[in-house]
């Protein structure tokens, strides 16, 4: 296995613990947990003492000390057990895989809308010259990244849904409904990608090799797919990944505007009832997408370019040639 993968692979793991332990440390030093939110009704009609509900905090382990709860739990982790829902008693695995589909649907929609929107109008710019039109072009990604994401949403929900009445408002009812709020996620995605990928192209075509292209007679058309576009992706990929390991807090609002079911709803519920274990699980599925999605843009970027290849796997040589 080449070293550069080993070094990736223990940075990734290094990013995981790190999620674990401050998702543990910020979710424990809550005042309440969801066995108090969920017994201080009951106790303040006289159904449940303090000494049962202090039984019940001992059957879950929170009245142990913090080490060791910290501990019992990164080895649970590690062995793939994310425990158990404290307010519906199910496994937090089995509840993270029932409401994954619907957000990976729409994550992934989301992700390729706004990725082609992005570097078609990123190549667009490439083509046009410097004036108004380009500056009006590249203006555009600004606002797609200041308007925020319920914004968009209800505007959508209000002129789509109710006005023109061509789509659903929400709910999972197949890909009508998965349209808006694919739609809402993507705006931001689009922005982000137009803007790196226009400056990255730009940067690429004032390079010698693509004066030397001209000067050989090659097409606009070929310099921009066959030598420009392939070496302005890379920036522009890399920024991808980045987006995709922090889409979730899209999900969140996208699903809560549009009424869907997925892991921002569950998200919203297991924070409003403090329900840690499934909170926690949660971060530790962002936290392990955002790796994963890096770990693949990593990988990647020697089939883009193979001077990446190169330099990775061999640069003790590459060294000594620069050096002489």
């Amino acid at each position: 296995m080449p070293r550069y993968l080993l070094i990736r692979l223990g940075q990734s793991l290094l990013v995981l613990w790190g999620a674990f332990t401050a998702s543990f440390a910020l979710l424990y030093a809550l005042p309440s947990d969801a066995i108090s939110i969920k017994l201080s009704g009951a106790s303040d009609t006289g159904a449940v003492t303090p000494a049962q509900i202090a039984q019940i905090r001992a059957e879950y382990g929170f009245d142990r000390p913090l080490v060791a709860q910290y501990l019992d739990q990164l080895g649970s982790v590690v062995q793939g057990d994310l425990g158990t829902s404290l307010v519906t008693g199910g496994t937090v695995t089995s509840t993270l895989a029932s409401a994954l589909p619907q957000t990976l649907q729409l994550s992934g929609l989301a992700i390729v809308i706004g990725t082609v929107v992005g570097l078609v109008l990123g190549s667009v710019s490439g083509y046009l010259p410097r004036g108004r039109g380009r500056e009006l072009l590249l203006s555009l990604p600004p606002i797609g990244t200041s308007v925020p994401t319920f914004t968009v949403g209800l505007v959508l929900i209000h002129l789509v849904a109710f006005q023109w009445r061509l789509l659903p408002s929400g709910g999972n009812l197949g890909l009508e409904s998965l349209i808006l709020p694919a739609i809402t996620l993507s705006l931001p995605v689009a922005a982000v990608v137009t803007q790196i990928f226009a400056k990255s192209l730009d940067d690429v075509l004032r390079q010698d090799y693509i004066d030397t292209a001209v000067a050989k007679g090659a097409s606009t058309v070929r310099i921009h797919l066959r030598h420009a576009f392939r070496n302005a992706i890379g920036p522009t990929l890399t920024m991808t990944g980045i987006i995709v390991g922090n889409l979730l807090a899209g999900t969140v609002v996208a699903e809560t505007i549009f009424s869907r079911e997925g892991i921002g709803r569950t998200t919203v519920d297991a924070v409003n009832r403090q329900d840690l274990p499934i909170v926690q699980g949660i971060v530790m599925l962002s936290a392990l997408t955002f790796v994963v999605v890096n770990l693949l843009v990593d990988l990647l970027y020697p089939v883009i370019d193979r001077r990446i290849t190169l330099a990775t796997r061999e640069p003790r040589r590459l060294q000594k040639e620069v050096l002489g």
